[in-house]
């Protein structure tokens, strides 16, 4: 079998040139003798690797002078403590839960402080989002957090709240975690933003944290040393020795993103190509998605076979076509086609002919 269509969620698939690049530097980096996972973190050779990374990254996401990068460690899943570690001071958060993920976050929070529930499309089954007008956000809230692209219910906010709008001073937190650089990023609403890089960004291991600097420096005093945002700002993400083979990879993806137009062109692929297979799965018999028109996320797709007994030829066909990584998460059922980045129009156009195919076979 050679390269496939890989649908995966995450760790997911990433660009070809990219992975090319890596094995052809996996002995020697450029001359110095050295792989990048030998290096030390400290070394000369490593610390220009991670300086044209986070200007590279500050570049296409176009990130304020007043907001700090930090390469991090956890996935998103720890960053759901450490952000109420490092913003919560003990006090109230308010979510709002468009999905798994966001309930994941609130979950979490609770541990370090109250953790409210500011608005909820539980009820719709998260195919949608509340409106920004509905949300119940206290006037004590430390910070409001939202999952910007929900990747197991496929709903995603195309516009952040303003919530300067709603009459709420606190900052806002995003999980950005599956859709970040996919589009850009408005920071004039955004208090602090984390993800990880196993999406669009690159393997597994390396999270990211964009933080305004007012916003550093009120941890907790329990807050473990590593995962304090002042103590990891303050040495340059190298508190503790990053992941760096992990920043090395995503540093080779954003320099990719530089040399196919940066975020506002990537933006515009991603609406071709998740138009192109929406488009389709409205016009078919045997397809459903659930998630309401507005919302529907540009990254992760489920979709449902009208009669489910046909799921397992479904994904064997599949399978067979070097279309991988279509089934859905254990906890919805269904399919999932995740079309991040590097996903080339191409595949997307492999996967609707496939399903078009299929429809035809089941009639």
């Amino acid at each position: 079998m050679g390269r496939a269509f890989n649908f995966s969620a995450g760790p997911a698939v990433m660009p070809e040139d990219v992975l090319q690049q890596a094995a052809s530097e996996m002995l020697d980096w450029r001359g110095s003798g050295m792989s990048v996972m030998e290096m030390s973190h400290r070394g000369k050779e490593f610390i220009s690797i991670y300086e044209q990374a986070e200007a590279d990254l500050r570049e296409l996401l176009v990130v304020p002078a007043h907001f700090k990068i930090l390469f991090m460690q956890g996935g998103g899943l720890a960053e759901n403590a450490i952000v109420p570690l490092n913003l919560s001071q003990g006090g109230a958060m308010d979510f709002v839960l468009t999905g798994s993920w966001s309930q994941k976050s609130l979950k979490e929070a609770g541990k370090y402080g109250s953790a409210r529930v500011a608005a909820t499309a539980q009820s719709d089954g998260f195919t949608t989002l509340p409106q920004p007008a509905s949300w119940q956000i206290g006037a004590d809230s430390r910070y409001v957090h939202i999952c910007g692209n929900e990747t197991i219910h496929g709903v995603e906010f195309h516009e952040l709240p303003d919530l300067k709008a709603l009459g709420c001073d606190a900052p806002l937190v995003v999980d950005f975690s599956s859709h970040v650089a996919s589009r850009p990023v408005d920071w004039a609403r955004v208090g602090l933003a984390f993800g990880g890089a196993q999406k669009n960004l690159g393997p597994a291991g390396l999270t990211l944290v964009i933080v305004r600097e007012d916003l550093i420096g009120h941890a907790l005093p329990d807050c473990p040393s590593a995962f304090d945002y002042k103590l990891v700002a303050d040495n340059q993400s190298m508190y503790n020795t990053p992941p760096t083979y992990s920043i090395y990879i995503a540093g080779l993806v954003f320099q990719w993103l530089k040399q196919h137009g940066g975020i506002t062109a990537m933006e515009q692929r991603n609406i071709v190509k998740a138009q192109l297979l929406y488009d389709f799965l409205d016009s078919s018999s045997l397809y459903v998605n659930k998630v309401a028109k507005e919302c529907r996320s540009r990254m992760n797709v489920p979709f449902f076979l009208r009669d489910e007994s046909r799921n397992d030829a479904f994904l064997a066909g599949a399978k067979k076509a070097n279309l991988l990584q279509l089934k859905g998460h254990k906890s919805v059922g269904g399919m999932r086609a995740s079309i991040y980045n590097a996903m080339p129009l191409e595949g997307v156009q492999a996967l609707v002919a496939y399903m078009r195919e299929f429809e035809k076979t089941q009639a």
